[in-house]
């Protein structure tokens, strides 16, 4: 039931981190730098936001599902261009509606959240895991995050929008800090 929970706000994490990188996303061009040629639809993620039924394990090894989506086959999650490290904080000038982080599945990262976990609940941010490799970092950090919404996504675009290479980062309408 808790996991279940914990993959509910991953979902309320997902639309709200649309919300708050619309913005940034509206006026630019889409300009694709790489294509892998493991290209997947889109269907299966926007199924998982018109469905109100709590999530469902997948298998006996308790693979969490993401509504439509199988966690296996986000994985792993990559972020080309980022790795965990210090960032010096800066303001910027971008319009965010809604504080977000940029976090991965590091010790590094582990760290941090726990650190910050209690401000981030407070300031009402929403997280995206920019890297993890396996099905046991999405839950490490489902764990760690105490109900904090952290959707599991590739934040190159965003970091390179940003002038971002490091995480764990947390960018409000004031500024990027760590």
């Amino acid at each position: 039931m808790a996991m279940a929970r914990r993959l509910l706000y991953i979902r309320y994490g997902l639309v709200l981190i649309g919300m708050v990188l619309a913005p940034v996303l509206a006026w630019s061009d889409v300009t694709v730098i790489y294509d892998s040629g493991d290209t997947r639809p889109l269907a299966p993620y926007l199924e998982m936001l018109e469905s109100v039924e709590p999530a469902t394990n997948s298998s006996s090894l308790n693979i969490p599902k993401l509504g439509a989506a199988d966690a296996q086959a986000l994985l792993p999650i990559r972020s080309p261009g980022l790795s965990p490290g210090p960032v010096h904080p800066r303001p910027h000038n971008r319009p965010f509606s809604r504080p977000f982080f940029l976090i991965g599945a590091d010790d590094w990262s582990r760290q941090w959240l726990v650190k910050h976990r209690d401000r981030l609940k407070q300031i009402g941010a929403v997280g995206m895991l920019v890297q993890a490799e396996t099905i046991e970092d999405l839950e490490a950090m489902a764990n760690l995050s105490e109900g904090l919404p952290i959707m599991p996504a590739s934040a190159t675009d965003i970091a390179a929008a940003l002038g971002i290479s490091h995480y764990p980062v947390l960018v409000t309408a004031q500024g990027i800090e760590q």
